[in-house]
């Protein structure tokens, strides 16, 4: 079987109506897969004003907007009848669910039901939210449902070795493949980095700007950098916080990090220009699979300091490119930022280090695994 034999059908929660590394990263799949002859049709649920432009033909998935304030969002309500027609109508061979939601499972049941080969792939730690809304209690059970539903498919992309050795500790004996992720090289370069535009957001040239990308909801581990900013002050460490992105925890996080620059969404060359002014990056999170923007910050040539987590460990050489930290080691972080702040020699080795090691990371290169990995399946269902 070839390239030019597959008709995927890619299943999305959010395929391009809210901007977000995984998103970016299913679009630029798509774009690989059809300019390799490929065959795709996408179901996820819309919205009539999308972040950006879809990739491929999208059949909009009818949904319900989540609550708790983040309507932002979609569920999709399953596999209606009109979806399920126009599956039978695509005849897809291959079935990739990029979500553990209501429409994954469907999709996989549907899948099941009618003998075609399916693959998951991993974008997000989901069941880390229940840490940020009260919910801890809730996260041995969305691990479990986890495990039955990776265990559904016949491959599991996975965006890192340390990601495969998670999903096998669950439980999970499906076979993974590693799918990391690419970056923009054109757009993020430390020759981006300009000045001016720090100034006009009043940040000076000789201060150091810790940055922060992303967006703005709890889950990024928006307590934990207000914590570390807050250590910061009370140790004296000279900085300006920098904050790329927008969110529905504005506010929340406006209020307690009161010196902080919000620049606000930026997108394309701006965004690469935004990344590149800043000196440092800090990244708390520990419910992504995959840093994405830390591989952003990384090219342009910022040292990163993040949490020791899966969207860091292995792509983050602690004490070469930045420094890893444990998740809640509020005084970690801060010491590990503080030397970078406090030792330019240091931050500019790291900085280039990290833009050397994120050379490698290229898109079309990392997308030919996921086509790969689709024969790979096909051939050992016997197809």
């Amino acid at each position: 079987m070839h390239a030019t034999d597959l008709r995927i059908a890619l299943f999305s929660g959010n395929y391009n109506y809210v901007r977000d590394g995984a998103n970016q990263a299913l679009n630029l799949l798509v774009g690989h897969l059809l300019s390799k002859g490929a065959t795709v049709r996408v179901y996820s649920p819309t919205n009539a004003k999308p972040a950006f432009p879809p990739t491929g033909d999208l059949v909009a998935v009818p949904s319900l907007p989540l609550p708790a304030g983040r309507g932002e969002y979609k569920m999709a309500r399953g596999l209606p009848a009109a979806i399920r027609r126009d599956l039978d109508a695509f005849a897809p061979n291959m079935i990739h669910v990029s979500a553990p939601d209501f429409l994954g499972h469907r999709a996989i049941s549907y899948g099941r039901r009618n003998g075609i080969a399916t693959v998951a792939s991993l974008h997000t730690r989901f069941e880390t939210y229940f840490r940020y809304y009260r919910m801890a209690f809730f996260e041995p059970i969305m691990v479990k449902i986890l495990t039955r539903f990776y265990n559904r498919v016949d491959a599991v992309l996975v965006p890192g070795r340390g990601m495969a050795e998670i999903v096998r500790s669950w439980g999970v004996t499906t076979p993974t493949a590693i799918w990391s992720r690419g970056v923009n090289h054109d757009r993020f370069t430390p020759t981006r980095r300009d000045l001016d535009w720090r100034r006009t957001r009043g940040i000076a040239d000789g201060e150091v700007a810790v940055g922060f990308l992303g967006r703005l909801v709890k889950e990024k581990g928006l307590d934990v950098f207000a914590d570390v900013i807050r250590t910061l002050e009370q140790r004296g460490v000279p900085h300006k916080v920098l904050v790329i992105g927008e969110g529905p925890a504005r506010d929340w996080f406006a209020a307690r990090v009161p010196g902080a620059v919000f620049a606000g969404f930026q997108s394309g060359d701006d965004l690469g220009r935004a990344v590149a002014s800043m000196d440092v990056f800090f990244n708390p999170s520990v419910t992504e699979t995959f840093g994405n923007v830390t591989l952003e910050a990384m090219a342009a040539g910022v040292p990163v300091v993040a949490a020791r987590a899966s969207g860091a460990v292995g792509l983050v050489d602690d004490g070469v490119t930045g420094f890893l930290v444990l998740p809640t080691d509020i005084a970690g972080y801060a010491h590990a930022i503080g030397r970078i702040v406090s030792e330019p020699g240091l931050r500019e080795t790291m900085g280039w280090a990290g833009h050397d090691k994120a050379a490698g990371y290229l898109w079309d290169t990392i997308n030919q695994t996921v086509l790969d990995t689709y024969l790979e399946v096909m051939a050992r269902r016997g197809a």
